[in-house]
C-alpha cells in the first residue's frame, strides 16, 4: 500500500499547484503582471513533477500491473486515465504557447492563458477524484502486498532517474512559496 500512499501524498502536492495555476493564470486577463520566473517554474513543475515523475509512475508501472491481474486498458478506468494525461499535456502546452506569446507582447495571449489554466485545473481536479475513488481502491483489492512493494521501490527508481536527488524536495519548496506568493 506504500506505493498508492505515495501517489496521494503527490496528489496533495499537485492540488496546491492547481490552486496556484488558478491564482495566476487569471492575472493577466485582469491586467495584473504575471512573473515569468513563477510561471515558468509552475511549467516545470507540471512537465517534470505531475508528467514524468507522477504520470510516468502510473503509466510505467501502476497501469501495467493492473493490467496483468485483469483490468482492461481499453475499456476501464486505465483508458479514461492516459486520455486524460494526453489531455493535460496539451493543455500545458497551450499555457506554455500562452506565456511566450504574451511576453512577445500578444495581449490577447491572456485569455488563452485563463481558460488553459481553468481547463487545467478542472481537467486535473476531476482526475484526481477519479485515481482515489476508483483506480486506487481497485489496486488495494487486486494487487497483494508484494506487488505494492514492488511498485513502491518501481517509484523511488523512477523519481531518482527522472528528476534527480533533491528535485523533489525542491518543488516542495516551490509549492509553498508560490502559495505563499498567490493564494494566502
Amino acid at each position: 500500500m506504500e506505493a498508492i500512499t505515495e501517489l496521494e501524498k503527490e496528489h496533495r502536492g499537485i492540488e496546491v499547484m492547481l490552486r496556484i495555476i488558478e491564482a495566476v493564470s487569471t492575472r493577466p486577463a485582469h491586467g495584473q503582471e504575471i512573473n515569468s520566473e513563477d510561471f515558468n517554474a509552475i511549467l516545470e513543475f507540471l512537465s517534470v513533477f505531475v508528467d514524468r515523475c507522477h504520470h510516468g509512475k502510473e503509466e510505467d508501472f501502476l497501469f501495467p500491473a493492473l493490467e496483468s491481474a485483469g483490468v482492461q486498458r481499453d475499456q476501464g478506468p486505465i483508458g479514461v486515465l492516459l486520455q486524460e494525461h494526453e489531455q493535460g499535456r496539451q493543455l500545458v502546452a497551450e499555457l506554455r504557447n500562452g506565456i511566450k506569446n504574451l511576453l512577445s507582447g500578444d495581449k490577447s495571449a491572456a485569455q488563452k492563458i485563463e481558460k488553459a489554466g481553468r481547463d487545467y485545473v478542472a481537467l486535473l481536479t476531476s482526475h484526481i477524484d477519479k485515481e482515489e475513488n476508483v483506480l486506487f481502491p481497485m489496486a488495494a483489492s487486486l494487487l497483494g502486498p508484494d506487488k505494492h512493494e514492488e511498485l513502491f521501490e518501481a517509484f523511488e527508481q523512477l523519481e531518482k532517474e527522472r528528476i534527480g536527488p533533491g528535485k523533489h524536495e525542491a518543488f516542495h519548496e516551490l509549492l509553498h512559496r508560490l502559495e505563499q506568493t498567490y493564494v494566502s
